[in-house]
């Protein structure tokens, strides 16, 4: 049962970085979407959704170890992955907010 919730957040991760990697679904980051017309346009809308898509891609990555868990019966393997999750997490959050790396 663990592995098919592990496996469908990871595939929701898949789904969303996909989504981010082919240029669309702006609209689904938290900030950018209610930011007003002038700060969208001083943002370059492209690197913004290919460095999101990277973060949703690593953190599938994390579901995946905590996955593997269940197929190596292997417990700290979940803590590991989680432990992952929250480092990548993170580290992608202050990546983004900081640094005006999205800036025209």
């Amino acid at each position: 049962m663990l592995l098919a919730v592990f496996l469908v957040i990871t595939a929701l991760f898949v789904v969303l970085g996909i989504i981010f990697a082919s240029g669309k679904g702006a609209n689904l980051i938290a900030g950018y979407n209610t930011a007003s017309r002038e700060e969208k346009a001083q943002t370059n809308e492209k690197k913004l959704l290919k460095a999101m898509s990277v973060l949703m891609f690593v953190l599938a990555g994390c579901f995946l170890v905590s996955a593997s868990s269940e197929l190596f019966h292997i417990k700290l393997l979940i803590w590991i992955g989680q432990a992952l999750f929250v480092v990548v997490l993170i580290a992608g959050l202050v990546y983004l907010n900081t640094g005006n790396r999205f800036k025209k």
